[in-house]
Parts: C-alpha cells; sequence; structure tokens
C-alpha cells in the first residue's frame, strides 16, 4: 500500500470519528433491525456503550426515511447544565424552532400553521420565565433540595465506597421528585392545547404525515429529570403521529420511575421498543465481523479494496485490536489511527498483538478521563475506587477474567449501579451470561477487565492467566475464572492508596512480553 493511500485513509476516518452534523455522510453499518427499526413508525430507545454508532444510526436513518416521513434531531448535551423544568421547556423549544425553520418545506405555505407555531414558542418563552421565578423560589425554601439526585453513593454489602446514608438518599430524591412534579404544572395543563396545535399541522399538510423525534444521549440530562423528559415526549407523542427515537447509556439512564404509585417516564416494551446495537465479548465472532465492516467501509472511502486493509494487519492483529478497543468501533478505529504511524508502505511491518498491547494502556487513560468528564462529581471517587480495587482484584487472581452471581447482580442495586456503570465506561466488558462455574453452584455473569489496565505491567509472562476472547474454547476457560463477591473487595479497602487515579495510570517498570 503506497503512503498516499494510507493518508488518505487516515484523513477519512480523522474526520468522521465523532459523527457530526455537517460531516460528509456516512452509512451505518446495520446488522439485523436497527436500522430498519430506526426508520419505523415505532417509538424506541437505542442503547449502546460510547462510540458504538448511537449518533450515526439516528443519522443514517433521517437521511432514508420515506418522503412522507421527516426528524427533527436535538442533542441532550447542549442542555447537560439546564434546571429542571427548563431543560424540558428547552427540548421543546429547539424541536419547535426546527418545525418552524422547515414548515414551507414540509407541510406548505399557509400562513396559519406559521402562526400555529409562533404561538407555541412565545408560549414556551413565557413558560421559561415562570420557571425561573419559580424555581428562585424553591431554593428559598430550601437550598438542600437543588442539590437532590438519584445516584446513591457505592455501598456494597461490607465494601463502603463513600456512599450517602441510604434514608437520606431515599428522602432527597422523594423530595426531588416533589419538586418537578410540582414544577410541571403549568406544562401540564398546557399539553392538550399544544397536542391540538399539532393536530392542526399534520392536518392541514399534504406531504407530512409523520414525525421522528431523535433525542440524542439523554446520560447528559441530571439522572432526577430524565424520567420526567421521556414521561412529557411520551405523552406528548401519544396519539400523533409523533414518534420518539432517544439514543443513550442504559445503565447511566432512568427512562420509568414509580412513584407511590405514580408512573413517570415510559417503560420498555410497553411504551417504546429497545433498539441495542452495543457489541459486546459475549460474541467475540459478531463483534470482531462489525469492527472489521466498519473500517473496511472506511477504506472504500478511501479508495481501497477490502484485501488492503487486511494487509495491514498480521496474526491475531485484528482480534487484539478489537480486544483493547473493547469491542467499541470508536475505540477501537482510535487505536488503529495511533498504529497506522508504525505501519511500512513496504509491508514488513504490520500490525500485530505487541504492537496493539503497547498502546492500550492509552487507550485506558482516555476511558478513564471520559468517566471524569460525564459523571457527577460525587460519584467520580467512587468510580475511580470500584475500578481500583476491581483491577487490583483481577491482579492478584493473576485472571483479567472475573464472574459475578446472577443472584448477586439482581438483588444488590448498588453492586450492580457499579458493574454497570462501569460496562458503559468501557473499563469492563461483557463476556457471558448464565454461565456455571466449575467450582461454585449458581449462575455467573462473565466480564473481562480491560487491556490497557494491566497490559503494560512488567514480569506477567507465565504469571498472569489472560484468557483470550477471541479464541472459541474462551467460555469454558471462563468458568474456572475467579469469583468476585463484595466482601472479596473489603479486605483491599485497607491498603488504598492516597492518590488512586495516579496509582491506576503509573507505570510499572518494563514492559512484559506476550505468550
Amino acid at each position: 500500500m503506497k503512503r498516499a493511500d494510507m493518508d488518505g485513509l487516515r484523513e477519512v476516518i480523522s474526520e468522521n470519528l465523532r459523527v457530526q452534523l455537517g460531516n460528509a455522510p456516512l452509512d451505518y453499518v446495520s446488522v439485523g433491525t436497527a436500522l430498519q427499526d430506526a426508520k419505523s413508525r415505532q417509538n424506541h430507545a437505542i442503547f449502546a456503550r460510547r462510540g458504538c454508532g448511537k449518533t450515526l444510526l439516528l443519522h443514517h436513518s433521517s437521511r432514508t426515511l420515506k418522503p412522507d416521513l421527516k426528524s427533527v434531531y436535538l442533542n441532550c448535551e447542549d442542555f447537560k447544565r439546564h434546571s429542571f423544568p427548563n431543560v424540558l421547556i428547552e427540548i421543546l423549544a429547539s424541536i419547535f424552532r426546527e418545525l418552524d425553520r422547515n414548515l414551507t418545506g414540509w407541510f406548505g405555505k399557509k400562513r396559519e400553521l406559521k402562526k400555529i407555531v409562533s404561538e407555541i414558542l412565545e408560549k414556551l418563552r413565557e413558560l421559561q420565565v415562570s420557571a425561573d421565578i419559580q424555581d428562585e423560589q424553591i431554593k428559598r425554601k430550601n437550598s438542600s433540595e437543588g442539590t437532590a439526585t438519584l445516584e446513591a453513593g457505592f455501598d456494597i454489602d461490607h465494601v463502603k465506597l463513600g456512599g450517602k446514608n441510604e434514608a437520606k438518599e431515599r428522602e432527597e430524591t422523594e423530595r426531588s421528585f416533589s419538586i418537578h412534579t410540582e414544577k410541571l404544572q403549568e406544562l401540564d395543563r398546557w399539553l392538550p392545547r399544544l397536542k391540538e396545535y399539532l393536530r392542526d399541522i399534520f392536518k392541514q399538510s399534504r406531504v407530512v404525515k409523520g414525525l421522528l423525534l431523535q433525542i440524542d444521549d439523554l446520560y447528559h440530562l441530571k439522572r432526577t429529570d430524565q424520567a420526567f423528559v421521556v414521561d412529557y415526549v411520551h405523552r406528548l407523542c401519544k396519539d400523533l403521529p409523533i414518534y420518539f427515537k432517544i439514543a443513550t447509556l442504559r445503565h447511566s439512564s432512568t427512562l420509568y420511575v414509580d412513584r407511590e404509585g405514580q408512573p413517570i417516564g415510559a417503560q420498555e416494551r410497553h411504551d417504546y421498543q429497545p433498539i441495542d446495537i452495543d457489541y459486546t465479548f459475549s460474541n467475540f465472532k459478531k463483534t470482531e465481523d462489525q469492527n472489521r465492516a466498519i473500517l473496511v467501509q472506511f477504506g472504500e472511502q478511501a479508495g481501497l479494496k477490502p484485501q488492503d486493509i487486511e494487509g495491514l494487519f498480521k496474526g491475531e492483529g485484528f482480534a487484539r485490536l478489537v480486544m483493547a478497543g473493547g469491542g467499541v468501533p470508536r475505540d477501537v478505529l482510535s487505536l488503529f489511527l495511533e498504529l497506522l504511524n508504525d505501519v511500512d508502505v513496504d509491508g514488513t511491518k504490520k500490525i500485530g498483538k505487541d504492537e496493539v498491547r503497547l498502546l492500550s494502556r492509552n487507550n485506558f487513560e482516555r476511558k478513564i478521563e471520559e468517566l471524569k468528564q460525564d459523571s457527577k462529581a460525587d460519584e467520580q471517587d467512587d468510580l475511580i475506587k470500584g475500578i481500583y480495587l476491581i483491577r487490583t482484584f483481577c491482579l492478584d487472581k493473576k485472571s483479567n477474567i472475573f464472574v459475578i452471581e446472577e443472584r448477586i447482580l439482581q438483588q444488590n442495586d448498588t453492586w450492580r449501579a457499579l458493574i454497570y456503570r462501569l460496562l458503559d465506561y468501557r473499563i469492563i466488558h461483557n463476556c457471558g451470561t448464565a454461565l456455571t462455574h466449575k467450582s461454585v453452584p449458581g449462575t455467573y455473569q462473565a466480564f473481562a477487565v480491560d487491556i490497557g489496565s494491566y497490559a503494560h505491567f512488567r514480569k506477567l509472562e507465565k504469571r498472569f492467566n489472560e484468557i483470550d476472547v477471541s479464541d472459541p474454547g474462551a467460555k469454558e476457560r471462563m468458568r474456572s475464572a475467579p469469583i468476585l463477591e463484595p466482601i472479596k473487595l473489603d479486605g483491599l479497602l485497607g491498603s488504598l492508596p492516597a492518590n488512586l487515579e495516579q496509582s491506576l495510570l503509573e507505570e510499572d517498570g518494563e514492559e512484559f512480553e506476550d505468550q
């Protein structure tokens, strides 16, 4: 491959590593019915970890809609620091501003339609001012109510990771929901009229007969706000030709809650259907094939053939690249760009296991930084502490795989919250469910600690049992993996270093060789 070809490939990937409006249009590499579902007249929630293609799926589906169906896209990251209910008002205003911009092209040149949308936007401006005044009154009444949150600190049986008192947390959460309900009263009273406006718009339209509301990255909103936003959007869409497509992290989102018998939000399988586009190590071949297809698509845009892309790797290099990226396409591509620097044009130096291993630590550092940026300040320390304890457990047991009894994950909410949040942040990776263990009864889930958390340590050769998840016999070997229980982390708490993050990322001498 010529250097110009590799430079072209690098440029295409670099420009599209993060999908944004205005980028060159990319096709979503669909496996299964994800793309078909995203375009359908049905409510959906799209679940996947960051970098798996949620935004790309929304944009690609918008470009391929039928003529009588249009979409409105908004990203919740724009509203991440907004207070409730202003965050909901801002979301509604964004939707109707987009309708206003496209009114003529979508619904025709009718003065009455323009007047309706203008009245809606004016009402939303009034509601926003009213919400600010009410919010200030509530703050004066009880200043502590503004800090209420759904996320409890992690209190994992005997392992206490800075968790708040459970009773106090429950009280704060209930108070927060009470305040939210109070603030919503005016918006709720206006909802029937708002829906009448929308019916009039669709009734007078000769072309557009349906609308998709694409709400991306819901997890950026405060956890206590999410269910209320989803609840209002769901009620707005009901009995109208409007359908929501919410894209988010599954374990960092609250789409539905039940408070004192009152359902708030939208319930999975009842009010919306899930679209899961995550690719895990549980089916490694499927995950590997998906990432290969994405890389080949980028190669085609750069004028390269599939065999040209394959020629950049040697041995198990690509499989190890997918492992180091946790199966997440963006992480895999990001690592690939760095590795491409050292590939020789004459093919003498290719991407293999060793090359991937040496860079995996950099990727681990980026994940820690993303965790710090996305998580709330009061939970960052708990998450970092959880990472340190789990990694220390794996190193002590000399295994990159650990298993947790499914009963514990089902019954212990805070333990499950920690594990699933670390899955969302790609610090640990799902490797299998409903596994039986060779030594202890019960059913287990298997997880792999990220390669970057241990691959740079020295002298691990022949003393570290790294199960290769790409190996067909990996699942059988997982049945002998060490069992992680909350109480087993208790003994590690006394030896926590003063600076956990520094200890996680510091070097440990010489590199070790792959077996």
